[in-house]
């Protein structure tokens, strides 16, 4: 079954999914795809081993440690692809960046397929566990801050705390419609 809990960090409230066992998911309010694998009226329940788990993680990260993800018992919902890109994710070490195309790449190399880094888009976008699967050190390969479903602000607010030199970074413009 299913439960849900609420926590106030530096980055305003996130909530949490998972069950008495596994964390399922980690959401920044106003996220995109927020709860996505949520069915509705789910219980709330504070007091789940997983949920302490990522509480003590997430202190020690925004206290600025790199603490393990490995620490913590993750079973994200997705598709076999989301669940490659979200391994890989997992790879990227605390304070550095990766791009979408390297992704691609490394998919490529796994599979032995040519990868798109759009199709490596749409998986990190659709991370359900924010943070601890680390999608907001996946920069574009002209060196910009895009696709963050938590917002770009965010991104570069968690890319900064983890001292990632933001100096050659770009945000880009607000599409046009």
């Amino acid at each position: 079954m299913l439960y849900t809990t609420t926590l106030t960090g530096p980055l305003g409230p996130v909530m949490l999914a998972g069950t008495e066992t596994h964390l399922t998911g980690l959401w920044l309010e106003g996220q995109m795809h927020f709860a996505a694998h949520l069915p509705p009226d789910v219980p709330k329940r504070a007091d789940l081993p997983p949920f302490e788990l990522a509480r003590h993680w997430l202190e020690d990260y925004f206290a600025g440690h790199a603490p393990d993800p490995a620490a913590l018992p993750l079973a994200p919902q997705g598709s076999e692809f989301q669940k490659q890109v979200w391994a890989l994710l997992l790879a990227i070490p605390y304070g550095q960046t990766t791009t979408y195309g390297a992704l691609a790449r490394a998919i490529s190399a796994q599979t032995g397929r040519p990868m798109a880094s759009q199709a490596v888009g749409g998986a990190v976008g659709r991370n359900p566990i924010s943070i601890i699967i680390p999608c907001h050190r996946v920069v574009g390969t002209n060196g910009s801050l895009t696709g963050y479903a938590g917002g770009l602000d965010k991104k570069r607010w968690l890319l900064a705390h983890e001292g990632v030199d933001l100096t050659n970074f770009s945000t880009p413009e607000p599409r046009r419609r």
